[in-house]
């Protein structure tokens, strides 16, 4: 089946709104796609909710407006947060580490947290070797929304290394 042709105007408004919340989540440090989304409509005076860009489409002009705008101060921020993580990964070694979200896509800002994803059979595991390592944590939960119906809680813990604050989804 073929898909659905979008009239251009559709499109460049989509592109400008996907624009405009990547600004708006670059400049005022917010992390969740839906809420620069729905603020990058009021800050454009649009009102039609079907225009609205996907994740996806933010992201890749959020990578667009600091590739532009980020200059030398996004490429150290983003090593600071990268090194960071590479220290949190070697302390958590045993738990499998890996990186995702923003600063693995490049797409971080100084606002932004380093996200790990952990493997243990027991959460409390995590904490523990914190405790042991000195690192002073919080332990969190973390709501990851499968489908439309469903959403799951994972534990996690949060800490800081290197003044970078470091998620870790367990």
């Amino acid at each position: 089946m073929a898909k659905k042709k979008i009239p251009p105007r559709v499109d460049n408004m989509r592109r400008a709104l996907a624009q405009e919340a990547a600004r708006i989540m670059s400049e005022h440090g917010i992390r969740d796609f839906l809420v620069s989304k729905r603020k990058a409509p009021e800050s454009l005076g649009v009102t039609d909710n079907a225009v609205l860009p996907k994740n996806i489409e933010i992201e890749d002009a959020l990578a667009e407006y600091q590739r532009l705008f980020g200059g030398d101060s996004h490429v150290e921020s983003l090593y600071a947060q990268r090194s960071a993580a590479l220290e949190a990964m070697r302390q958590l070694r045993e738990f499998e580490p890996r990186l995702v979200g923003a600063v693995l896509s490049g797409t971080a800002t100084q606002h932004s947290d380093v996200q790990l994803h952990l493997f243990a059979d027991r959460a409390e595991s995590v904490a523990i070797k914190l405790m042991d390592a000195g690192i002073a944590h919080e332990v969190t939960e973390r709501r990851v929304k499968m489908n439309a119906e469903r959403v799951l809680a994972y534990p996690g813990v949060r800490f800081e290394i290197d003044e970078c604050p470091i998620e870790a989804t367990v």
